[in-house]
C-alpha cells in the first residue's frame, strides 16, 4: 500500500513539473525587450506593466453648460466622419474639461519642425506663438531641426516646455529637404523619442499660432483637413494620380485631402507612417517619379488607407492667401506670407 502511495505521489510530481515548463503562459517571464513588427520594420517596445492600482481620477467640479442630443453646438459643419472619427471645429468641445482630465494622465507631447536654410527666419515667430497658445500650461518638447543652429533665437519658453536643437545637413532642393523629413522623423522615433513623449506633431516653421490649440488634438492618428481644398470634390484634390508612382490614389477614391503642415498622433502610429511613406519616397526615386505634392502625396494616400482616429479641421492649418468663410469661426494657425520662391531658393 504505501509502495502504491508512493508511485501515486511520483505521478502528481512529474505531471506538475511537465505542466510548469510545458505551459508557455505559466513559464518565467523575459526581461528581454517585446518586438513589435510593423511595415516590414522591427520595432523594439519596453515591456510595459499594466497598473492595476485601484485609485481613480476624480476631476474638479465644474460649471458648465448641460450638453443635450438634440442641440447639437454646431449644424453648419460634418462633425464625425464615415468611419466615425471627431472633426474638431470650434464650438464643439470645452476645453476646461479636457485640460482637466489630461492633466491627470501627464502626458508629454513632441513637436518636430525644420527650420533649414532661409527658413530659419521663421524659427521665432513659431517659438512664441507656440509658446503663448500651443498645448498652455502642458509638458511639451519642441524638436528644432536646423543648418544653423548658431542662428537660433534665444528665447525664454514657459516651465513645462523644453527646446532641442538637433542639427541636419541641408540639400540642394527643397523638395528633397521635404521629402527627407519623414525619414528623419521615423529615425529620431526609433533612437530616442519613443522613450521621451507619448504623442508626437509634424509641425511647419513658416507658421503662427493665433488661438489657443489644446488636448483636442490629441489622439492616436491625427490628420489635418487642407484649407485650400476642404470643399472641392475627391476628383478635384491634387492626390497623385499616375498609377506608377507609390503616392497614386486610384480616381474615384479619396476622403480629405489632408494637409503635411500639420499631422501626428501617437508615436507608434507616428512611426508606421514617417516609415510607410519615407520608403514610398525611396521606391519613387529608384523609379524616377517624384510625387505631385512629395511628402503630402505619400501622407495623403497613408492616410487614405490607415484612417485617422481624429480629423483636425481648417482651423488648425489655414492658409493667409485665403479669405475666411463663416464656418471657419477662428484662425488658430496659419502659414506666414512670403514669397516662396525667395525662401526657398
Amino acid at each position: 500500500m504505501n509502495i502504491r502511495k508512493e508511485h501515486i505521489l511520483v505521478v502528481i510530481l512529474m505531471a506538475g513539473i511537465i505542466g510548469f515548463f510545458g505551459i508557455p503562459h505559466i513559464s518565467q517571464p523575459s526581461c528581454q525587450p517585446v518586438r513589435y513588427v510593423d511595415l516590414d520594420e522591427t520595432f523594439l517596445v519596453l515591456p510595459r506593466e499594466t497598473d492595476l492600482n485601484v485609485t481613480f481620477s476624480v476631476l474638479p467640479r465644474m460649471s458648465y453648460p448641460q450638453p443635450f442630443l438634440d442641440k447639437p453646438r454646431r449644424t453648419d459643419v460634418l462633425l464625425m466622419s464615415p468611419w466615425l472619427a471627431p472633426i474638431v471645429w470650434e464650438g464643439t468641445f470645452n476645453r476646461d474639461i479636457l485640460n482637466a482630465q489630461y492633466r491627470q494622465k501627464n502626458v508629454i507631447v513632441g513637436v518636430a519642425t525644420f527650420a533649414v536654410k532661409k527658413y530659419v527666419r521663421f524659427i521665432e515667430g513659431f517659438l512664441g506663438s507656440a509658446n503663448k497658445f500651443f498645448l498652455s500650461g502642458h509638458r511639451v518638447n519642441f524638436y528644432l531641426f536646423t543648418d544653423h543652429p548658431e542662428k537660433v533665437p534665444s528665447m525664454k519658453l514657459a516651465p513645462e516646455k523644453h527646446l532641442f536643437i538637433i542639427p541636419v545637413q541641408n540639400y540642394s532642393r527643397w523638395q528633397d529637404i521635404s521629402m527627407n523629413r519623414m525619414d528623419i522623423i521615423s529615425s529620431h522615433i526609433h533612437s530616442r523619442w519613443r522613450y521621451e513623449v507619448d504623442y508626437l506633431y509634424s509641425m511647419d516653421i513658416d507658421v503662427q499660432m493665433f488661438e489657443h490649440i489644446g488636448v483636442e488634438i490629441i489622439d492616436t492618428l491625427v490628420g489635418t483637413i487642407s484649407s485650400w481644398q476642404y470643399t472641392k470634390p475627391r476628383d478635384s484634390n491634387s492626390y497623385e494620380r499616375r498609377p506608377e508612382s507609390r503616392a497614386a490614389i486610384p480616381s474615384g477614391e479619396g476622403d480629405f485631402y489632408y494637409a503635411a503642415s500639420f499631422y501626428g498622433g501617437s508615436v507608434s502610429e507616428v512611426y508606421k507612417l514617417t516609415t510607410a511613406c519615407f520608403k514610398g519616397v525611396t521606391e519613387d526615386r529608384a523609379n524616377g517619379i517624384e510625387a505631385k505634392w512629395h511628402e503630402e502625396s505619400h501622407l495623403n494616400k497613408y492616410l487614405l488607407y490607415h484612417k485617422p482616429t481624429r480629423l483636425l479641421s481648417p482651423e488648425y492649418y489655414w492658409d493667409e492667401e485665403l479669405s475666411r468663410p463663416r464656418i471657419v469661426r477662428v484662425k488658430r494657425l496659419s502659414s506666414v506670407r512670403k514669397d516662396l520662391k525667395e525662401v526657398r531658393f
